[in-house]
């Protein structure tokens, strides 16, 4: 980082979670409707920040699961050093502040007629509507993987109760010592960036402590990953010989996947035999956002920079992983940040106003990949009438120096790490 030291960085942009986009607030019209569809990070951070600071809004989540549970961290219930409970926020604090919240499924939305249709046959009216879904999995995509083959080769992806993640802790738990993790990480985009690699190392950290002969094949679709020289430095310090790290173009693509031999088959035809499989596949917004007509090709949703209003839908705006926002990350830290932009802007226009000008969203991106030993990357990103943009010398990643500073600079930012989840979880949930 050149501007901004990274120590100071990370406290402002702490600091300014649940700040973002505040001078602008306008006051709402009593009794508007505001439906939030989803209540991960983007949704939760998007209804805690209506209520605080539109309190005369009304503001209803639609959400399936009465709590939830964070992708970010879940990594580190594979090296036994979280569990589940760590990771499991309830909505308790929102809905006390007045946040209306539907348990159900949110099946479909009718923009003409401002309906959001619930698996229940219900039907929720807005007046503006921020869709915050996450990510759908391309079923069938990759050839051989579908919803059963993730009973084998768990995706870990989407969190919704855990029982993914949680498989897959089992199966390293089942492990035979010499065995053969494998990693099936698919191009971009996809949700998280730097998590399979973070994976890779937390899986790494717990086949050294308890079964030291068994070997990690990361197959990838992709040359180069988020982080990548950190990560690497790591592995060789670390992990000495455990990890393969095998890129696209050496034949890293994995093109189909046979649950019965368990074997990742790569784009020149090889065949490598798995014994424990983390199949990340392609991505896509999740269904509701396909199914109401926002997405474009790509399969994410096009949105407005300034307002995140979906350009196929008036009166829809669409956060965190469902968006198309890139050079942003399909990360917690953005789905957070942007939220408030999102919800500023809704009120704005819902009153007839301008919406915020001259929005900043913020980015800090961390992994741990081992015992005290944390790594990170951080942005700062703005809007443009040609999409977003990172704003040049605003952040980077982690110092690679002399390795006794190093040491120190990798114990700090673990300890950053735990702040940082933290205190964005509470800025989401309370």
């Amino acid at each position: 980082m050149s501007d901004i030291s990274r120590r100071n960085f990370g406290k402002f942009a702490i600091a300014g979670l649940s700040t973002l986009a505040a001078p602008s607030i306008l006051q709402a019209k009593s009794g508007a409707r505001l439906v939030i569809i989803g209540g991960g990070f983007g949704g939760a951070s998007a209804a805690r920040f209506a209520r605080t600071n539109f309190p005369h809004i009304d503001v209803t989540v639609i959400e399936p699961q009465l709590t939830f549970v964070t992708c970010p961290y879940g990594n580190l219930l594979l090296a036994g050093a979280r569990t589940l409970s760590d990771i499991t926020h309830p909505y308790g604090v929102l809905k006390r502040r007045g946040v209306i919240f539907i348990h159900d499924w949110a099946d479909a939305i009718e923009p003409d007629k401002k309906l959001v249709k619930l698996r229940s046959g219900k039907t929720v009216a807005y007046d503006k509507l921020i869709v915050s879904p996450g990510i759908g999995i391309k079923w069938g995509a990759l050839p051989g993987y579908d919803q059963a083959a993730a009973q084998i080769f768990p995706h870990a992806w989407v969190p919704e109760r855990g029982e993914q993640v949680l498989l897959l802790r089992k199966q390293l738990e089942a492990l035979p010592d010499g065995g053969v993790v494998g990693f099936a990480i698919p191009g971009n985009p996809f949700r998280c960036p730097p998590g399979p690699y973070e994976r890779i190392s937390l899986v790494a950290n717990y086949l050294k402590k308890h079964k030291p002969r068994a070997k990690i094949l990361a197959l990838d679709a992709k040359d180069a990953f988020s982080k990548q020289g950190l990560f690497q430095d790591a592995w060789n310090e670390l992990y000495p010989g455990l990890i393969e790290w095998i890129p696209g173009s050496k034949d890293g693509k994995v093109v189909s996947i046979d649950t019965k031999e368990k074997v990742f088959q790569t784009e020149f035809g090889t065949r490598h035999k798995i014994d424990v499989g983390n199949v990340i596949p392609p991505q896509s917004a999740a269904k509701i956002a396909i199914d109401a007509g926002l997405t474009n090709e790509t399969g994410f949703v096009p949105v407005n920079p300034y307002t995140f209003e979906a350009t196929k839908a008036k009166d829809i705006h669409v956060i965190g992983d469902a968006n198309i926002a890139g050079p942003m990350p399909k990360s917690g830290f953005i789905a957070n940040s942007t939220s408030k932009q999102a919800v500023a802007s809704a009120i704005a226009l819902l009153e007839g106003r301008e919406a915020p000008k001259d929005p900043i969203y913020f980015n800090t991106c961390y992994s741990h990949v081992g015992d005290d030993y944390g790594i990170s990357v951080v942005g700062v990103f703005r809007p443009s009438e040609k999409g977003f943009v990172e704003t040049p010398n605003s952040g980077g990643v982690s110092p690679r120096g002399p390795l006794a500073e190093k040491k120190t600079q990798r114990k700090l930012e673990a300890q950053y790490a735990d702040a940082w989840y933290a205190s964005i979880t509470k800025d989401a949930f309370g």
